[in-house]
């Protein structure tokens, strides 16, 4: 789904129509919707839904992952420029 699965686990066994109109979404995405519908749920049946249990949305922990957004970089643009002057001073 474009705007994430959240959205999605958000919605997980109730009834989106009121989120989806909400969103706006486009003419393509609402042709599109209409591959995906199979059917109504009865009035008398939705009362037999019951919601699942909240999912657990599993996020990446900040601290654990600095060193990939700021070392891993830092290091393959020292590499490149080692090697970009070492190509210069050959020629």
């Amino acid at each position: 789904h474009p705007g994430g699965e959240e959205v999605l686990r958000e919605q997980a066994g109730g009834d989106a129509t009121e989120n989806f109109e909400d969103v706006g979404h486009s003419t393509d995405a609402r042709e599109l919707s209409k591959t995906f519908i199979i059917g109504e749920l009865h009035p008398d049946d939705r009362s037999k839904i019951t919601r699942p249990a909240e999912t657990l949305i599993t996020t990446v922990d900040s601290d654990s992952s600095w060193w990939t957004n700021w070392v891993i970089p830092a290091i393959s643009a020292l590499v490149v420029a080692l090697m970009y002057r070492i190509y210069v001073s050959e020629d």
